[in-house]
């Protein structure tokens, strides 16, 4: 994620030391999925192509650093284990997120489903989170174990709510919000808490950092709604317009549907069931229904909901004492709503 953000020069060592803490981290994950069968090494060797922005390691890395705020910085082998720990369930969701959504594109690479096909794709994933476990194991403070099995349970029920309303167009707000908390936000709050806390960081700190989070990944997802919903495939990295295709409502298309007159609801509606019915969408239909989006302001209202959002997440981070971490992650708040990718 810091290396779509423009750093200032006063916080080139700080970005320097997460650059250096986030090639450990890739090692750690690497180290830890090694296999000696042929078939298992081919599997992960393309699962690493994975790894993008690194947000869940970075917010973990950055939040030991900011909760302590040391005059001399540095940061620990447990946080680094941490750090790869928070990236294995991630690429494990995604993973299988890809098998339920039926992809085909991922880092502008193709899927492992796409590569390989369900089953393997599906067992991958499973290899992922067995290994991210027998990894946290290995931290003496077992009190971590426990809370990414406990992160881990509420992401899955996030991901069952999620498919309990597929097509289901009456959805309101909270519902996807609560889906968004269990399903993106709990992970990326839990990485951002928990490389406090190891780091022997206070509880205040440590549930400070875990709601700034919390909020940023939100926005985070928010922004991914809208990019499957008006990005390009080239420049995301990865399939767009799954959302619709597969009867998920985001947050653009939840706020104009409660705002829509009643004819260009009536349109709206029939669009996404004839989208539905095909589990496909023409350039004709993506721009219908990106139009009838525009008409009622609810892209805007995403975008300023995103925004209200990471506004929130900074402002929990001011009783933390100033430091170049700190401010690292306030930046990292602002790269979340502008990303193009």
């Amino acid at each position: 994620m810091h290396g779509i953000l423009d750093i200032p020069a006063d916080l080139a060592p700080v970005s320097d030391l997460l650059t250096e803490s986030l090639a450990r981290v890739e090692k750690r994950f690497d180290d830890q999925l090694a296999s000696d069968l042929p078939a298992v090494s081919r599997l992960v060797t393309h699962v690493e192509r994975y790894r993008g922005k690194m947000l869940r390691p970075a917010l973990a890395i950055l939040s030991s650093l900011a909760a302590r705020a040391d005059a001399k910085p540095r940061v620990t082998d447990d946080v680094i284990t941490l750090a790869a720990v928070c990236e294995m369930v991630h690429m494990a969701t995604l993973v299988h997120d890809d098998v339920l959504d039926e992809a085909d594109t991922r880092r502008r690479g193709e899927t492992l489903n796409r590569l390989y096909g369900n089953e393997a794709a599906v067992i991958l994933g499973d290899y992922l989170i067995a290994s991210a476990f027998h990894l946290c194991s290995q931290l003496d403070d077992q009190s971590v174990a426990l809370e990414i099995g406990r992160v881990s349970t509420v992401l899955c029920g996030g991901e069952l709510l999620q498919l309990h309303n597929r097509e289901r167009w009456s959805i309101d707000e909270a519902t996807y919000f609560e889906v968004l908390e269990r399903k993106t936000g709990s992970l990326i709050a839990a990485a951002a808490r928990l490389g406090a806390h190891v780091a022997g960081a206070t509880t205040d700190a440590s549930e400070r950092l875990g709601r700034f989070g919390l909020r940023l990944g939100v926005a985070f997802q928010i922004q991914d709604d809208l990019l499957d919903l008006l990005g390009d495939e080239r420049t995301v990295g990865k399939s767009v317009g799954k959302d619709v295709q597969k009867g998920k409502l985001t947050y653009p298309l939840i706020h104009h549907l409660a705002h829509a007159e009643p004819i260009l609801r009536g349109e709206t509606l029939v669009l996404l069931e004839s989208i539905g019915r095909r589990a496909e969408i023409s350039p004709d239909e993506a721009g219908q229904l990106v139009g009838a989006v525009r008409s009622t302001g609810s892209i805007a209202a995403a975008r300023a909901m995103a925004e209200s959002l990471v506004a929130e997440a900074v402002k929990t981070l001011g009783a933390l004492p100033p430091s170049p971490a700190r401010s690292l992650l306030e930046l990292m708040g602002g790269a979340v709503v502008n990303r193009a990718y």
